[in-house]
């Protein structure tokens, strides 16, 4: 068996485990926390139509990336969601760095 980028881990960290339960626990944000439960109800209501646990494995692997990220960043959880409630209702938002400016400082060669 070999590792998949996916599985690393780093050292330290306290990540969650790769269960339902353990995922929906560190979801600091109210809006991942209802997206979850609604992503769940539709993807167990998927797997009972088609029996086949695709779906169900692809959705908790989705959502424990999400739970890592509000482990390792909580705060930035909240801003983005944050700027996308701006987003979607129309106000104006700082645009920030252009992509071009954030890669040529980190050295890559456009």
């Amino acid at each position: 068996m070999t590792a998949q980028p996916q599985d690393f881990v780093p050292s330290g960290s306290s990540m969650p485990e790769k269960s339902l339960r353990a995922i929906r626990s560190v979801l600091v944000v109210p809006q991942d926390r209802e997206a979850f439960d609604a992503g769940l109800k539709a993807v167990l209501d998927e797997v009972r139509v088609s029996l086949d646990l695709g779906a169900l494995n692809a959705f908790v692997h989705r959502w424990w990336i999400s739970a890592c990220d509000s482990v390792w960043d909580p705060e930035g959880r909240r801003r983005m969601h944050a700027r996308a409630e701006q987003v979607l209702a129309g106000e104006p938002v700082s645009s920030g760095r252009p992509w071009r400016e954030v890669l040529s400082a980190r050295g890559v060669d456009l």
